[in-house]
């Protein structure tokens, strides 16, 4: 009977430098010679991409909490059933840049919904398929967010839905996550991002070939990009 694979999932607030350490820890798990799926959320698929986009942008600066919530529970029903349990079927180490712990943040605590209402929607929908591994990228929100603005400034576009929400959001997600990895020690890992890129890349590293090594988990063929 074929193994299922393993579900790795990376976090944190918006500019940690999470996006990059997702693709350099993809680039290094291929190297290796693991079978991997990669894939990010909101997106993952054509539904998935596009609700991503009414998500982000700034002229949805007035949809409800709870619309934002059921919106990123319909894409991540899509993204279930199209990209992450069809590659865990197949035996793959699935890498997803975000899944529900930031439904869990960013809605739960940043949206002050409450961790029972996104419970809710995350039993019926995500169900038993819940990451093995996850990363919480912890950088202090000020450090952050004067990352993004950088970053966007630097691209000449204009700041998304929730970059703009303010300091007080985005420490309340913050917060969240920290108490999301307090919880749930034994399958969340906290990695200092106020490092450099290449410092904070060996930390990712060593924590996945630690978790991998722990789950026995064997190398295979590569897989298509999936995002």
């Amino acid at each position: 009977m074929r193994r299922r694979g393993i579900f790795i999932t990376l976090e944190g607030i918006d500019g940690t430098g999470k996006s990059t350490q997702f693709r350099l820890l993809v680039r290094y798990l291929r190297r290796r010679g693991y079978r991997v799926c990669a894939t990010r959320e909101p997106g993952g698929t054509k539904v998935g991409e596009k609700v991503r986009s009414i998500l982000l942008a700034s002229c949805t600066g007035k949809l409800a909490p709870l619309a934002e919530l059921a919106l990123i529970y319909a894409a991540r029903a899509q993204h279930l059933e199209e990209v992450v349990r069809p590659a865990l079927a197949r035996g793959d180490v699935v890498v997803s840049d975000r899944f529900n712990d930031a439904s869990f943040a960013y809605q739960g605590y940043g949206r002050q919904l409450g961790v029972a209402t996104v419970q809710a929607f995350d039993r019926v929908i995500s169900g038993r398929t819940q990451p093995d591994l996850t990363l919480v990228f912890d950088l202090e929100p000020r450090v952050a967010l004067a990352r993004a603005h950088g970053r966007e400034a630097r691209r000449n576009s204009r700041h998304g839905r929730f970059e703009t929400q303010g300091h007080a959001f985005h420490q309340r997600v913050w917060r969240g996550y920290l108490e999301i990895a307090r919880r749930d020690p034994a399958r969340v890992r906290l990695v200092d991002a106020s490092r450099p890129v290449k410092d904070i890349q060996a930390n990712v590293r060593e924590l996945v070939d630690l978790f991998l090594g722990r789950q026995k988990f064997q190398r295979g063929r590569r897989s298509r990009n999936s995002g």
